[in-house]
């Protein structure tokens, strides 16, 4: 159901008011206050999280392989690729270039991030509307359903084609010169997960049978989010969850998980987990790369849940095409679905307002957006 647009600002974060501040989400003080975490943590009965869920059967891509040229892996790549994205859209991509001391410093770095006092924090606080800053739950734009978890979040476009580092620049403007090196570090990884998604690209490309380069070429110029996750330890577990279930809008997800399990995917009519692996990082299909294949990769529905015993930190990358470009299918796979388009042509910009401003993401956010986009059209 389509959620009402929102007109009021959150308020305004002030340094002066007291750590029972309810405008700002603090785990550790809503753990000590009472006997129940607060009720708009509380999820409804048929969304809370089970007990009994057991591991999802993703296929392990060996990315290294396939661009090596090898005849059999790469086959062998695109076949797997394909068959998990035409049931749910999830892979996992090993051998995939990332240096592993990069990926130890991001996850070093957010501890002197989301450890700081609340006061510190807000000092990236994100503007309603926005993709980039700190949002403390939701606190102050939903009142109900709210998810355990502080997000840092970045957009992100190539440094070749923006002219600047729009990363780093944004963590120094808003905290301040002491965050040199936390910004550093996440604009070199947003970089890595830029070139390695493009990569990614290429092997979707070739799994559906067209040109190798035709998304890799649509993705060039692309316009992204990072956002670093960070799941404080919470008492009743059973109750909450860390991110809602949905389907992310963007084009495609890169997530790398430290060690701590909470990933969980909705397929055949079941939740089913994805546990970390150090090795590896997790890809799934979002919305708008759903759209670009014409409905035949799938877009699936996961969520994250949490623990009573531990933090968990996860990076999330999501590609998106530059804000003016059209998402429209190419032709060949039109007519894989007998000449039937699924969905209009859109910008990613329209759809992250509508995600933004007038609904809250969910695993119908997609045909929302067609119907409200076909609507508005029609005035």
């Amino acid at each position: 159901m389509a959620m009402k647009c929102i007109t009021a600002l959150p308020q305004r974060f002030n340094e002066n008011k007291t750590k029972e501040d309810p405008s700002i989400f603090d785990a550790n003080l809503l753990n000590q206050q009472s006997n129940h975490i607060p009720q708009q943590f509380v999820w409804p009965d048929h969304e809370k999280p089970s007990s009994d869920v057991q591991p999802l059967q993703v296929p392990l891509i060996d990315l290294a392989g396939f661009l090596s040229g090898d005849p059999f892996l790469v086959s062998e790549a695109t076949r797997l690729v394909s068959e998990a994205s035409k049931k749910h859209g999830f892979f996992l991509v090993t051998n995939h270039g990332v240096d592993e001391t990069l990926l130890s410093r991001a996850h070093l770095s957010m501890d002197s991030f989301f450890k700081a006092p609340a006061c510190e924090k807000q000092k990236a606080k994100r503007t309603w509307g926005e993709s980039s800053g700190y949002a403390s739950s939701f606190v102050g734009r939903y009142s109900s359903k709210l998810p355990w978890k502080e997000t840092l979040s970045f957009k992100f476009s190539p440094e070749e084609k923006c002219h600047s580092q729009n990363i780093k620049d944004f963590v120094c403007e808003k905290m301040g010169d002491g965050y040199e090196d936390f910004g550093k570090v996440y604009q070199e990884y947003a970089e890595a997960m830029n070139i390695l998604s493009l990569k990614i690209m290429e092997l979707l490309g070739m799994s559906l049978g067209i040109e190798r380069r035709h998304f890799r070429d649509f993705f060039e110029d692309s316009e992204s989010i990072l956002r670093l996750n960070y799941y404080p330890q919470c008492k009743q577990p059973e109750l909450a969850l860390g991110t809602g279930p949905h389907c992310d809008p963007t084009s495609l997800t890169i997530l790398h998980q430290d060690q701590v399990a909470g990933l969980e995917v909705f397929v055949d009519n079941k939740w089913q987990s994805i546990p970390p692996n150090p090795q590896s990082v997790v890809v799934n299909i979002g919305d708008t790369f759903m759209a670009l294949t014409n409905g035949i990769y799938k877009s699936c529905l996961h969520r994250a849940v949490v623990n009573s015993e531990r933090d968990r930190k996860t990076f999330a990358f999501f590609l998106c095409p530059k804000g003016d470009k059209i998402v429209k299918p190419p032709e060949e796979l039109v007519r894989q679905m007998s000449g039937e388009r699924e969905y209009p042509d859109f910008t990613w910009s329209m759809f992250l307002e509508f995600t933004q401003k007038h609904y809250r993401s969910d695993m119908n956010t997609l045909e929302e957006f067609s119907n409200w986009f076909k609507n508005r059209k029609s005035f």
